[in-house]
């Protein structure tokens, strides 16, 4: 097994640890799947880079890596859902995307074709990523967050404390990261997707009007 596959299968075997801190909640448990997610980002962009440097790509890693990422990103957004950070909607319109795309990369195949990866698809990824972690710290900064029952506010933060600035409430204030996140995120994903269905469109119109023989 190459050394590019070995990292993916590592950032895999990470998963399931940061979901159990993510869970957990609290101040040391969400810095511990923090941590713990950064490195498993690190590694997406590692394996990637080992993969192409040493020509290390294979059938194998095409599958996993991009299975490794999906699951990563997925596992951290579902979660803020449970915690009231991300709104569900948004988080099934960021799924959808991916399997409107893996279904059309599956079809291209098919046809003996590969879809070029899109600079839309890196900003992408490279933006759900980086939201992440930037929610984590600011509920770990805040040291308490609405709809997580492992936190209590803490009233002298200086989110709360311009609380009445424009009219918003402490709880509207304390939401008001979280929402703008989940808001770029969200629409940098619908882009994307748009982008690969605009680019490969050719492919699902050729499906719809030539059956397969």
């Amino acid at each position: 097994m190459t050394t590019a596959n070995k990292i993916t299968l590592v950032r895999i075997a990470m998963i399931p640890f940061f979901v159990v801190f993510a869970i957990l909640g609290g101040p040391v448990y969400d810095t511990v799947a923090l941590v713990l997610f950064c490195v498993a980002s690190v590694t997406d962009f590692l394996d990637g880079y080992i993969a192409r440097k040493y020509n290390q790509v294979t059938d194998f890693g095409k599958f996993v890596d991009p299975l490794a990422d999906k699951l990563l990103v997925t596992a951290a957004l579902v979660i803020f859902v449970e915690r009231g950070l991300f709104a569900a909607w948004m988080v099934f319109i960021i799924l959808a995307r991916e399997f409107i795309i893996t279904s059309l990369r599956n079809v291209a195949a098919a046809k003996g074709q590969v879809m070029a990866a899109a600079w839309s698809g890196k900003v992408k990824t490279c933006v759900q990523i980086a939201g992440i972690i930037l929610i984590f710290l600011y509920v770990i900064a805040l040291r308490g967050t609405v709809g997580c029952p492992n936190y209590v506010p803490d009233g002298t933060t200086m989110v709360v404390v311009l609380g009445n600035i424009g009219g918003l409430s402490d709880e509207q204030m304390l939401m008001l990261v979280p929402a703008v996140v989940s808001w770029v995120v969200t629409l940098v994903t619908v882009y994307s997707g748009y982008d690969y269905l605009h680019r490969n469109w050719a492919l699902v119109a050729e499906g719809a009007t030539k059956p397969k023989m």
